[in-house]
């Protein structure tokens, strides 16, 4: 596809030149319609457009100037050079360079042809750069929701592999051992998150100006965005999970230490968080409700955990057990399971005012 596009593109500019100057070789036209029509999105191409047509211009018109001044002499490149690297403070380094390498071969031009010369490339340089973006807007234009969707629901199994390895790991009495292990795996979480805001940036970007989200009545909320909103907050929960389970490990107060009762609970509750993280990036089932969905069952599992917090809280106040040391372990826990659910939750109520909205 891209290579048929890159020839319509190539044929159109070269004929697009053709009907207006016969005579001339329309190669800058076809290059300059060449690097629109392959710019990744459609935005993009008019972006790029807009300031390769500026550098272009401003560049023609350097030479033309010192051309007149200096005439095609040493004197007249090192004055465009200085010009050049000093043009602007907002200009980026490449704009710099493709001014000065533009106005260079300008005045190589300039020296037989002062004004038809440069004229003509502003003009071959506008229809290419109008040729490639139009190609680019009606042939297929990219469109990166799949790689956007496919980034996010990565993102989504990573965590909530690693809150079910978490859980496993702590059922089968390896905190002491496996901790610094989750930890490691809870940071590299870094990545993915990058990774998935690029794709995700890149889809929405990709959304602008398509015509095919026209023709099949597309919107903004079609990318993976706000999924990748809530997972960003979710990875926050899972590395605060990891940093107080290793934390803990290897606390040198033997009172901080976490209860084996609470662990035992605690297990089930990650086993959940992890199906709910996983299950939040994934259609739902088609005969959806009948079955309580993982986010339920995590509910009903915090639930529990809780019940159980405020039980001993009261056999504490009565006397009857021993004030544990690790208390406030047990909330730096339990708080991070509760903000990782109501990330999820909102996430999905959002999703259904969306939807709501949009049928109404």
């Amino acid at each position: 596809m891209h290579g048929t596009k890159a020839l319509i593109a190539a044929l159109f500019a070269w004929g697009a030149v053709g009907l207006w100057s016969p005579e001339e070789h329309p190669y800058l036209a076809v290059a300059t319609a060449l690097l629109m029509v392959n710019a990744s999105t459609v935005y993009r191409s008019v972006t790029q457009s807009a300031q390769s047509v500026g550098a272009r211009v401003a560049g023609l018109v350097l030479a033309l100037v010192t051309a007149r001044l200096l005439g095609a002499t040493s004197a007249a490149v090192a004055v465009i050079v200085v010009i050049a690297v000093l043009a602007g403070p907002r200009r980026s380094a490449d704009d710099r360079v493709q001014i000065a390498s533009i106005a260079v071969i300008g005045l190589a031009a300039s020296a037989a042809d002062p004004m038809g010369s440069l004229v003509s490339s502003v003009l071959q340089t506008l229809v290419g750069a109008a040729v490639g973006i139009l190609v680019n807007a009606l042939v297929l234009p990219p469109l990166y929701l799949e790689e956007s969707d496919s980034a996010v629901r990565s993102l989504a199994h990573a965590m909530g592999t690693l809150l079910h390895d978490m859980g496993v790991g702590l059922a089968q009495r390896r905190l002491g051992t496996a901790s610094h292990g989750w930890l490691h795996r809870a940071r590299r979480l870094e990545e993915r998150l990058v990774h998935a805001r690029e794709q995700v940036q890149q889809a929405d970007e990709s959304l602008r100006w398509n015509t095919r989200c026209v023709a099949q009545a597309r919107r903004g909320d079609a990318t993976s965005g706000e999924a990748f909103l809530a997972l960003r907050g979710v990875s926050l929960q899972v590395r605060g999970i990891a940093r107080t389970l290793v934390d803990n490990a290897f606390d040198g107060h033997a009172d901080h230490r976490l209860g084996q009762q609470f662990l035992d609970r605690y297990v089930e509750t990650l086993q959940l968080a992890g199906a709910a993280v996983r299950a939040f990036v994934e259609p739902p089932a088609p005969n959806g409700g009948a079955e309580m969905s993982p986010r339920e069952r995590l509910r009903e599992a915090i639930a529990g955990v809780l019940d159980w917090h405020e039980t001993m809280t009261v056999l504490i106040g009565e006397g009857s057990l021993t004030r544990p040391g690790a208390w406030h372990v047990y909330g730096s826990l339990m708080t991070d399971v509760e903000r990782l659910l109501a990330d999820l939750d909102r996430a999905h109520l959002h999703a259904e005012g969306v939807v709501d909205g949009a049928v109404r």
